[in-house]
């Protein structure tokens, strides 16, 4: 098994828990994954290890977050009429998030 290493003080990380998060996936669909929770029996810090699937602090599917950074996927797309405002989008492309696919 790979051991998590706390990025604050370097201790090797305690699972504590997992949570549920909704991801909004392609056609508006909703999925819900589980993310694993480990805390540092050092600093006392609480870490999530989020799967390849998804942005920290973003509830949409990397893929269509990846596609509007990229320039795929506009407000013209068809098939993404249901996916996020314009106003979103240009958040996403403005922070320069670096595309996990």
């Amino acid at each position: 098994m790979d051991k998590k290493i706390c990025e604050k003080c370097g201790a090797v990380l305690k699972y504590y828990d997992r949570v549920t998060r909704i991801v909004k996936g392609k056609g508006g669909v909703k999925s819900y994954i589980h993310v694993e929770r480990y805390r540092c029996p050092k600093c006392k810090t609480i870490h999530r290890f989020l799967p390849e699937c998804v942005h920290p602090y973003k509830q949409y599917d990397a893929e269509i977050i990846d596609g509007v950074i990229e320039g795929l996927i506009d407000s013209d797309t068809l098939g993404f009429e249901d996916y996020p405002c314009e106003m979103t989008m240009k958040r996403w492309r403005s922070h320069n998030l670096t595309p996990k696919i």
